[in-house]
């Protein structure tokens, strides 16, 4: 890199002082290499201060001497710099300035008259390609579809195409969501986003064996893997509705959230009966109404009017997750 740079080019080597990140630095020193200066001192902490104070003198003597010599020292009070830079004078209050009036170029608008005819002449002119833009989209299509089928065919194995399949379509499910969150929901988002993360719990559930008590170290990290996780998922949920909170007025309509507790509770029940009876097409099904309300719940937090309501569903796609 020094050696492509041009002559009279200038590098500052900071780590100068451990030996320089640059081959060709010399620690403490100043030279010129290839006509490239090398600043590589070891004490510029310590040259900050003076610079620093250098630079603010230097600053007030210049609009010192702007304003006025030393035979002749005046304020101007026509000039913008000067004007804008009083804030008393003679005990007379002078900020804020006033505002310096719009010059406006004839040149320039007498060309933005004459540009506009002839642009919108040239476009009733020259009518869309419509054409061109149908196939460049047929195109664009055909390649997708064209990739999706090539990666069938060169594909190992099942487990491969069903991945591929999942990661693609929770990939566009995610965009779509995400998307048009409001700027003041970003947070409330993130935050649900960390609570649903915090799923993983069901593997230390899976790795805890099922006794009262961990009895081999991996069932101890289980456990506290799942412990861990359950703090990430409460707490995600209750900062969430704390945040949401703030946007509350008061002349908003009464809510009843707890009300979500029926579908949360009564999902869950039916969960664990149809599983002690043996129905083991249950798993599947709950697998998809619990991802169906964690999708909501990213969803419902796009908006204001439904940001409650996606945190409850939340809050129930992850009770139901937990429980399966």
């Amino acid at each position: 890199m020094i050696e492509s740079m041009k002559p009279g080019s200038v590098v500052v080597d900071l780590a100068a002082e451990a030996g320089g990140n640059i081959e060709t630095t010399r620690p403490g020193e100043k030279y010129v290499y290839n006509g490239v200066t090398h600043i590589g001192y070891t004490d510029l902490p310590s040259r900050l201060a003076g610079q620093a104070s250098s630079l603010y003198a230097n600053n007030i003597s210049k609009f010192l001497l702007s304003i006025g010599s030393q035979d002749h020292y005046y304020i101007d009070l026509n000039d913008e710099v000067t004007r804008g830079s009083l804030i008393l004078r003679e005990g007379e209050w002078m900020w804020p300035p006033p505002k310096p009036a719009a010059i406006e170029n004839p040149l320039s608008k007498k060309e933005k008259k004459e540009d506009k005819p002839a642009a919108k002449a040239a476009a009733e002119v020259l009518p869309p390609n419509y054409f061109g833009q149908y196939l460049k989209d047929s195109i664009l299509y055909t390649s997708g579809l064209g990739a999706l089928l090539g990666l069938g065919i060169i594909s190992p194995n099942a487990q491969f195409a069903n991945m591929i399949t999942t990661f693609a379509l929770s990939g566009i499910v995610g965009y779509h969501t995400v998307w048009g969150v409001q700027p003041a929901l970003h947070s409330p988002l993130m935050s649900v986003t960390n609570a649903i993360s915090g799923i993983t719990a069901v593997g230390g559930l899976l790795l805890m064996g099922g006794g009262y008590y961990p009895q081999t170290v991996p069932q101890g990290l289980a456990t506290a893997a799942a412990f861990i996780s359950s703090i990430n998922i409460g707490g995600g949920f209750i900062i969430t509705q704390r945040m949401l909170n703030m946007f509350k007025r008061p002349t908003d309509p009464p809510e009843y959230n707890y009300l979500y507790l029926i579908p949360g509770a009564s999902s869950v029940g039916l969960y664990a009966w149809a599983s002690q009876q043996g129905y083991e097409d249950i798993n599947h099904l709950a697998y998809l109404a619990a991802s169906l309300c964690c999708v909501g719940a990213l969803g419902g937090l796009s908006n204001q009017t439904t940001a409650r309501l996606g945190n409850s569903l939340g809050m129930i796609g992850v009770s139901l997750g937990k429980s399966e």
